[in-house]
C-alpha cells in the first residue's frame, strides 16, 4: 500500500508553513528521547555530536540520503519535552523547522512545522518530510524502513497543488 500525504500548507504573514502530523501511543518525555537522542536519531534520520543547548550547532549525518552528509544544525530552541527549533544551511538553501509536542491521555501527536520562506520546490519538500517522519515511526515501531521511491515522485502533485504550481 502506497503512503498518502499528510502535510497541509498554510499561508503566514513571514511565508509559508508545510505542517506534517504523527501521532504516537506513548507519553512525550519518550517521543522527545526520538527526536534528540543521537542513537535514537540515527534510527530515522541520522546521528549528531556536538553540544547540544540552545544557541549551540551541532553537525547532522544525514544518514539517508546519498552520501551520507554532515552538515551544521543549530539548534534555535530547546524547551523539552514540548519543543525543538532548528535551523540549516546548506546546497538547497535555508531549512527553519519547529517540532512541537503535546501529550493527551497517554498519546503524543508531533507536530512537524517547516517554515517556508519560499514554496518553490514543496513537491520535492513535501515528500521528503512524509518519508522521514513515517521512518521515524518505522523505527519507534520496529516495522520495516519505507522505501524512498514510494513517496516521490508519487505525493510530488499533492504538495504542488497546495501551493497552486
Amino acid at each position: 500500500m502506497s503512503p498518502m500525504p499528510t502535510g497541509r500548507l498554510f499561508r503566514t504573514g513571514a511565508g509559508s508553513d508545510l505542517v506534517l502530523t504523527r501521532t504516537f501511543r506513548a507519553s512525550a518525555e519518550d517521543v522527545w528521547a526520538s527526536l534528540t537522542e543521537p542513537e535514537r536519531t540515527a534510527r530515522w534520520f541520522g546521528p549528531w555530536e556536538g553540544d547540544a543547548a540552545p544557541g549551540r550547532t551541532i553537525k547532522v549525518q544525514m544518514a539517508f540520503e546519498e552520501q551520507e552528509p554532515w552538515c551544521d544544525m543549530h539548534i534555535d530552541a530547546c524547551d523539552p519535552p514540548q519543543r525543538l527549533a532548528l535551523s540549516m544551511t546548506d546546497d538547497s538553501g535555508s531549512w527553519r523547522v519547529e517540532l512541537l509536542l503535546s501529550e493527551t491521555a497517554g498519546s503524543t501527536e508531533l507536530r512537524f512545522v517547516h517554515h517556508l520562506a519560499t514554496e518553490n520546490g514543496i513537491g520535492e519538500v513535501g515528500p521528503g518530510w512524509e518519508y522521514y517522519l513515517d521512518m521515524l515511526v518505522a523505527a519507534r515501531e520496529g516495522s520495516p524502513t519505507p522505501d524512498f521511491g514510494d513517496y516521490y515522485p508519487a505525493m510530488k502533485p499533492y504538495f504542488d497543488e497546495q501551493s497552486g504550481d
